[in-house]
């Protein structure tokens, strides 16, 4: 599968913003969706994820509440509501995919086996 996100761009403080990630390829059939972040000079950081049913959702302490991650699989698309956003979350988003239904919504980058190319979000103060 095939991954590519985008719908980044500078966004006020307080701000709301929907970053997107369309899959080609393949459906999103049995595909864990996640989404991770990087910061300049900082390690890629779990954001966000989905499982493979749309049922179960997993979210970072830091964007807990701000943030609302969905799936379409008819459209082979997931998304990321971000709303309130800080300064501190200024980073390239990047949308991920790894395979399975014994997902538990790992954080770990390494388990993700599908990655696209990352968007830009930039907060302004």
């Amino acid at each position: 599968v095939q991954l590519q996100a985008f719908g980044g761009g500078l966004v006020q403080a307080g701000g709301s913003l929907r970053v997107s990630c369309a899959a080609s390829g393949r459906t999103l059939s049995n595909l864990n969706m996640g989404w991770f972040r990087q910061a300049p000079g900082k390690e890629r950081e779990f954001v966000s994820s989905v499982n493979w049913s749309g049922r179960n959702t997993y979210y970072s302490d830091s964007v807990k509440g701000r943030f609302t991650i969905s799936r379409d699989d008819a459209k082979t698309a997931v998304y990321l509501q971000m709303n309130s956003l800080k300064p501190e979350d200024t980073a390239v988003y990047y949308c991920a995919a790894v395979e399975g239904r014994a997902y538990m919504g790992t954080r770990s980058a390494f388990r993700y086996d599908y990655w696209g190319q990352g968007t830009l979000v930039t907060v302004s103060s």
